[in-house]
Parts: structure tokens; sequence; C-alpha cells
């Protein structure tokens, strides 16, 4: 991994987070990054005594450079935290963890300068420019970067709507940069959360912007859904869902054993308090007796859930981290499952019949079968 970011005669060591089970090649930067420091470091000379705000920065490149000028940060994943926290710790550089704000906080601190890196989701990047409307007017510079294949000519409709009118730099290295001038004068209610229904049983779904599956309920976990009943359940058993999303496989779980334990996990703040919105609004009682938890993977678990170990995980692993396609998430799932689970316990895994999840599971599980299947998706079930 090349861990020795260089630009305009300075360096950084950046490491991407967690440092293991990465592929070689990915590095903790990108040519966003670069524009976007290149852009304010050479255009914005007054910049070191601006107020800065950073969004959707993947692991701290933007928050290292302008580290001096103790940026607002503004993340929802907490693999990304965690990365530029260390990141900033590897430089000898610090910024205040009053600074530091989730996707689901309100932020209160002025900004005089916008950094903003295109997310993946598209209900995200709106969900920060209404979020922007409150602290931003016709002195504030809004710089926005992202690879060319995601800014469209829809993604500069939303900053035109949202913000003010936008024009975009020329692409290099495949990405660009957007310019906006806030008008000050904007303000829009959120479209967010987007709220849906199940049936049998009679679900309302709430999913904030950045959800995965936030319109409708993805075809890996409807699959898994028909096939729960396989899945044995008793009284007060100990069940994670793991990479939970709006939490509808441990909503699931709790309609079938209402005595369950469910620990409801995810690396996005937006998706764990989802979860726990959809327990409180469809199942009140079961609150009580379920833990909502923001992290990467199973990470330090006995010291976040007052569970030591547990009976079964639900997982649906996602195949990206950011913009790149990955199976590390997967893998580092399935060993932090076998660490978890007591002896006995089950983890079952629905994913698309192409991966190698079978291979992998028989290399840490004693006993892995196939619950279910179909033309797209299995469902496999390993046994501690």
């Amino acid at each position: 991994m090349n861990t020795h970011f260089q630009l305009l005669n300075r360096s950084l060591k950046l490491l991407r987070y967690p440092e293991q089970g990465h592929n070689p090649s990915l590095q903790a930067w990108d040519a966003t990054d670069e524009l976007l420091i290149d852009y304010v470091t050479q255009q914005i000379p007054d910049y070191p005594n601006q107020k800065i705000r950073i969004y959707n920065d993947d692991f701290g490149a933007l928050g290292c450079w302008f580290a001096k000028q103790n940026p607002t940060w503004v993340s929802d994943s907490f693999v990304a935290t965690q990365g530029c926290k260390q990141n900033l710790e590897r430089n000898q550089l610090t910024i205040s963890d009053e600074r530091f704000f989730t996707s689901t906080q309100s932020v209160d601190h002025p900004a005089d300068i916008v950094l903003l890196k295109i997310p993946k989701t598209t209900a995200l990047l709106e969900q920060q420019l209404i979020d922007l409307q409150a602290y931003v007017s016709s002195n504030t510079r809004v710089i926005a970067g992202g690879k060319v294949k995601l800014i469209q000519k829809s993604t500069q409709a939303l900053f035109s709507q949202y913000l003010g009118e936008c024009h975009t730099s020329l692409a290099k290295k495949k990405s660009r940069l957007i310019f906006c001038q806030p008008t000050g004068d904007k303000r829009h209610t959120s479209p967010y959360p987007t709220v849906w229904k199940t049936t049998k049983p009679d679900f309302t779904i709430s999913n904030l912007a950045n959800v995965f599956a936030r319109q409708q309920l993805d075809i890996g976990a409807r699959f898994m859904l028909s096939h729960l009943a396989k899945i044995p359940l008793v009284e007060n058993q100990r069940v994670i869902d793991l990479g939970c999303g709006n939490g509808v496989l441990g909503l699931h779980v709790l309609h079938n054993c209402p005595s369950a334990n469910v620990i409801f996990i995810d690396e996005s703040f937006m998706a764990v308090k989802s979860a726990e919105h959809n327990v409180k609004q469809n199942i009140p009682s079961a609150h009580e007796h379920c833990e909502f938890i923001v992290n990467n993977c199973l990470d330090e678990f006995a010291s976040k859930s007052r569970h030591a170990s547990v009976d079964l995980i639900l997982c649906n692993p996602p195949f990206h981290q950011q913009n790149t396609i990955t199976d590390h998430i997967a893998w580092q799932m399935f060993k932090d499952a076998k660490q978890v689970l007591r002896p006995q316990g089950k983890l079952i895994v629905v994913g698309n019949r192409h991966l190698d999840y079978p291979q992998k599971l028989k290399r840490l599980f004693t006993s892995v079968s196939t619950l279910a299947s179909d033309k797209k998706f299995s469902i496999l079930s390993a046994s501690k």
C-alpha cells in the first residue's frame, strides 16, 4: 500500500482504516483530495485565516492537510472518522474533538470555506446541501470535488437548487471540482427520511439519507427474510444484525421472537439511527433489550456491548467501501463473527452466488451449509 502522500513540497503518511485486509494497490487519498488541496492552497491565499468545514473525507487526507486550521469535520462513516483520527496521530497533528461531527448531528460552526467530496449516495449529498443552507452566506466559498462519473448535470442542479449557481473545473486524473456561490437565502425542508412499508408483518420503515436500500427492501434482504423461518430462534437469544442498515432483519427477528436480545451494528451513523427509530416505531416494547452500535464490523465488541458473546449473527455483507469495490469487509465480518459467536453459535450470510463466500467461510468454521439458493443469491449457515 502506498502510504506516502506528497503534494506542494509537503508530505504526509496516510493509511486506510483498518490497516489490515486492503488490496495493496489502494491508498488513503485520491485525485479529488489533490485537486481540492491544490485549489485552496494556490487560489485562496488567505485560507489559513478562514474557517474551514470538510465533508466526506474518506480517510482524513483533507483533515490532515488542513489540521492547523482546526476545521469542522463531518462524516456519516465510523471508518472514515477513525481513519482521520489515526492519520492525524501518525502525522503529529490534531483537530479538536469538538470539531468532529457525525451526519446525524447539527453542525453549528460557521464556515468561510466548505470542502465537500461528492458521496456515492446522491441522497446524502442532497441532505448535506440542505444542512449547509443555514450556515453559508454569499461570502462562503463552497468547493466540491469527485470522480467525473459522479458529477453529472443532475449533481450540479442540486447545488444550484439548494445553495446557488455553480460551475465545474476541467477534469484532471478523472476527477473535477464544482465551484458554488451560495446566495445565502435558500431554505428547503429535507425530503428525508424516506418511509415505506412492509407487509406480513406490517412494518413502517424509516430511512435517513445514507441508508443502503433507502427506497425499498433490497433483494438480498428480501431473500433472507423469505427463509428466516428456517433459522431457529429461542427465548432470550442473543442476535447481531451485522451491517444492519435500516434494521429490517433484526426487526423480523424481534417479531418472530419478542424476547430476543438484538444488537444492531453498522458503520453508518444514519443507518444505526434509522434502525433504532424503526425498532421504537414498530416494536417499542423490544427497545429496552436491544443495542445500537456504530462500529467497524465487530471490532472490540465485548467493550461496546453488554453481551460478551452471541448465539446468532445475521449478515448481508457490503461489497464496497466508499467508491471502492472490495471483499475485505465481508472477510473481516466473517473473522469477527467467529470470535464473537459462542460455541455452536451460527453465522447466517446472504450473498450473490458468484461470490466466494462458501470457501471463505470454510476456512474459518467447522460446518458450512447452504440453507437456500436461487439463480442470484445463496443463504449460507456457518457453525462455530
